[in-house]
């Protein structure tokens, strides 16, 4: 739940904001949805971020370099993605 939980402090932070008429002494409801609406903003860009340092990370992938006819032996190297092919 990482931007669907932004996304929802906003949402609730506005209907705080601009929907709700509340009055209490030394209490005010339009400041509350400020503050949440502010965090929900924090919290989507945080998650956005999060998301895209999570994509960025690539695991190695086992590839066949050589194999032994005679012996069926086969020899294993951990490639990345970005790594130049084996000629």
């Amino acid at each position: 739940m990482t931007i669907a939980g932004g996304i929802i402090l906003i949402m609730l932070g506005a209907i705080f904001t601009w929907a709700v008429e509340f009055d209490l002494a030394g209490f005010d409801i339009n400041i509350l949805g400020v503050i949440l609406m502010l965090g929900g903003l924090v919290w989507l860009l945080i998650a956005i971020y999060r998301m895209n340092v999570a994509r960025r990370a690539i695991a190695p992938t086992t590839v066949v370099v050589e194999e032994d006819p005679v012996t069926h032996r086969r020899v294993y190297e951990e490639r990345r993605y970005d790594d130049p092919p084996v000629v």
